[in-house]
Parts: structure tokens; C-alpha cells; sequence
């Protein structure tokens, strides 16, 4: 899966989502991604992961992406970051 793949599918799924994802190792398995959504406002960090892993689907399954660091804010936490 490309970092191209995962943004689309992440983007097409949290209603509003920004996502910017990167490779950080260049294998094509480990992958840090920044998700920035209205949709997070007021849920807490578990239900904010787990809407990114339902975007994703059967890809987190370890075959695709065997690694993900996450980090979801709102667009009012991101202007603070």
C-alpha cells in the first residue's frame, strides 16, 4: 500500500479529513500519519485511532502495513501544534 493509497482512503472515509502520510522507513510497511478532522472533536484518542484503523480496513492486518504511529487532532489542536 503507498502513502497515496492510505491518504485517499483515510481522506474518502473521516468526513473532512486532512491526512499527510509518510514511509519512515522506505519499506513500504511503516508508516506515520497525521490526520486532521472536524470528525474527532470530542472523541477521545482510542475512538479517533479507531476510526483511522476502520479507514484502513483489512490493510492494518500486518500483510500491508505492519506498522502505523498515528496522530489524530482536531483543526483547532493542529493550529496549536
Amino acid at each position: 500500500m503507498t502513502t497515496d493509497e492510505i491518504q485517499a482512503k483515510i481522506e474518502t472515509s473521516i468526513p473532512g479529513a486532512r491526512a499527510e502520510v509518510r514511509d519512515y522507513t522506505g519499506t513500504g510497511d511503516h508508516f506515520e500519519v497525521l490526520v486532521v478532522s472536524d470528525a474527532f472533536d470530542g472523541k477521545p484518542l482510542v475512538k479517533r485511532h479507531q476510526m483511522v484503523y476502520a479507514a484502513l480496513g483489512a490493510a492494518v492486518d500486518g500483510s500491508n502495513i505492519h506498522a502505523l504511529a498515528l496522530k489524530t487532532l482536531t483543526p483547532a489542536q493542529a493550529g496549536q501544534a
